[in-house]
């Protein structure tokens, strides 16, 4: 590749949704980043279909579509913001199997950074999954143990008063 194109994982970050317990990009957006016009990234998504199973790649319902569509309001009605249709989302898989259909420098380049991104966020999710399952194992461990430490305490208290209390001389006593 002659240059190297560089999106900042913010940018890339700020357009990764949660929708149906995924993690997904929208047409849309993969258009903007790839540098192509949203209908055509959609033409080369329909045209390679069989690439694209339910798991790569789904479309919005309309109670999605409705939901996504109030949070990009526009003061000028006269731009719909290409939100007319119901938008394509891509999971991660769908994302690499866009690098397939779409094969310019600038759409595999940004291709490859999307990817990075999506591989080092689910290691980031596995390692704090790894520290909750952790602290879990732990809290579990200390649980009841409360207990155990009022005891040990009840017996020092004991301890102590025993110390402070005034005793009897032990031993032979002379009456001088």
């Amino acid at each position: 590749m002659s240059g190297e194109i560089v999106i900042s994982q913010e940018v890339v970050m700020s357009k990764i949704y949660e929708i149906r317990g995924e993690k997904v990009m929208i047409d849309r957006d993969l258009a903007e980043l790839y540098g192509v016009e949203t209908k055509y990234l959609k033409r080369q998504v329909r045209r390679n279909i069989e690439r694209f199973p339910e798991d790569f790649m789904f479309q919005l319902n309309d109670d999605e579509f409705k939901e996504w569509r109030s949070q990009f309001v526009t003061s000028n009605s006269s731009d719909k913001m290409g939100l007319r249709y119901a938008p394509y989302v891509f999971t991660e898989q769908g994302v690499a199997q866009l690098s397939s259909v779409l094969n310019s420098e600038r759409a595999i380049a940004v291709n490859i950074q999307i990817i990075r991104l999506f591989t080092k966020m689910r290691k980031l999710l596995l390692t704090h999954k790894d520290l909750l399952l952790e602290m879990e194992e732990i809290r579990k461990k200390i649980s009841g143990q409360d207990e155990k430490i009022e005891l040990i305490f009840n017996y020092l208290k004991q301890f102590i008063k025993d110390q402070e209390a005034p005793r009897e001389s032990i031993g032979f006593k002379s009456n001088k």
